[in-house]
């Protein structure tokens, strides 16, 4: 087959990466005439800057990190736009099996219920004597980073007085957890499964239960290359769309957590990649527990790139210090984020899609079908302590929140 265009991509190995592996393996990308190289990486960091230099064209990449990117917030960043999302949700909070202990002496539950767990780790940082707890995290400008503190702060927990969070590439998590050098940690899949399955770790909560319907990992462009090459982008749009609807589908989990598997992605076993597929995560060993949406490819418009999220994501850099909050840093952060690609390199394929392009964050409480059509359902969304993200009103949300 002859193609036309030539993609390089790079990505970390974890299981979000599966949109773009399976454009690639499933031919989803040749079909759209993209010859698309993937090229793994250990780290965010250098993620960033290979997109910088123009050794990648695209990548999967933290959802705040563009933004941080575009805000000037990384010594070497070119600017970057987002014109899609890689799913929503697969990240989960895992503690050590002593801080577990101490947690359910104070109440926890196995239920991974962010506001009953929540208090129980306050309780427990409460009662606690000598070195404060050390807590992991993959990135300072990540969702992992940001719905930890998100977590810790709604549940009374100052994340710099109370504790000591430290940045780990994900691959580490476990075992310096095993080893006592972090007491827990936030990370995306497989990690939370190996932390209990093979490091004896437990896990406290998910960020689906912290923030439901949130985005993680995002498609990452080069702006000059999205500029230069709009035909090639919106072929990769839709091969990645159509990747998402071939990883929603339950009868593929197997398949896909085998090609996940192989040593040129994640490199993990299958089993350790299949619980967070199919929402039947392990929390402690020998126990499981069904969580329908810990990871969603395609469903609840899981790859549409919201601007509400990119401007909660700028709200929690203002709140932790990470920049200062301008007009113009507000609308940098909002326009990173763009729908409008989205719509135009997928309006062709007939699909429903988002008509606005933000929305209040937490408004839908359960199940709800928008658009003429009604084929396409959002939520339920928002935090688990109930509080609302209107991006409409972002200097108030700003002002209302506190350090913890």
């Amino acid at each position: 087959m002859k193609h036309d265009h030539l993609i390089t991509a790079g990505f970390v190995p974890l299981l979000d990466s599966a949109l773009l592996v399976v454009a690639k393996e499933r031919g989803f990308a040749a079909e759209q005439s993209i010859d698309l190289t993937l090229v793994r990486e250990r780290s965010w960091a250098t993620i960033r800057d290979r997109l910088a230099v123009s050794h990648f064209d695209v990548a999967h990449i933290l959802g705040p990190m563009p933004i941080a990117c575009n805000l000037g917030l990384t010594a070497l960043a070119s600017k970057m736009v987002v014109p899609m999302a890689l799913g929503l949700g697969g990240n989960a909070v895992t503690v050590s099996a002593a801080l577990w202990q101490a947690m359910a002496d104070c109440g926890a539950a196995n239920d991974l219920d962010a506001q009953r767990n929540g208090t129980a780790l306050r309780q427990a940082i409460d009662r606690r004597r000598g070195e404060p707890l050390r807590f992991g995290v993959v990135h300072p400008y990540s969702g992992h980073n940001y719905e930890l503190r998100y977590w810790l702060s709604a549940s009374g927990i100052d994340p710099d007085r109370d504790m000591e969070i430290v940045i780990l590439p994900p691959p580490d998590m476990g075992d310096a957890l095993a080893a006592g050098v972090i007491d827990g940690y936030c990370a995306g899949e497989p990690w939370n499964t190996f932390g209990v399955l093979k490091r004896g770790a437990r896990l406290a909560t998910v960020k689906a239960a912290i923030w439901r319907s949130s985005p993680e990992k995002v498609l990452g462009v080069n702006a000059g290359w999205a500029g230069a090459h709009p035909e090639a982008l919106s072929a990769l749009l839709v091969a990645v769309y159509n990747a998402s609807l071939w990883c929603s589908r339950p009868d593929n989990h197997e398949e896909l957590a085998s090609l996940l598997a192989m040593p040129a992605y994640v490199g993990r076993p299958a089993e350790l990649l299949l619980p967070a597929l199919k929402g039947v995560l392990p929390v402690s060993e020998g126990e499981t527990l069904l969580v329908e949406d810990f990871f969603v490819p395609n469903a609840k418009a899981a790859t549409f790139p919201w601007k509400s999220h990119a401007l909660w994501f700028y709200t929690q850099m203002v709140r932790w210090g990470q920049v200062e909050h301008t007009p113009e840093h507000r609308k940098i952060a909002a326009d990173t984020y763009r729908p409008d690609i989205y719509r135009d390199a997928l309006t062709p394929l007939g699909i429903a899609m988002p008509s606005a392009s933000s929305k209040v964050e937490g408004a839908l409480r359960a199940e709800t079908p928008v658009g003429s059509t009604g084929t396409l359902t959002l939520g339920p969304d928002g935090f688990f302590d109930g509080s609302l993200f209107d991006p409409d009103d972002v200097d108030g949300y700003i002002s209302g929140q506190s350090r913890g």
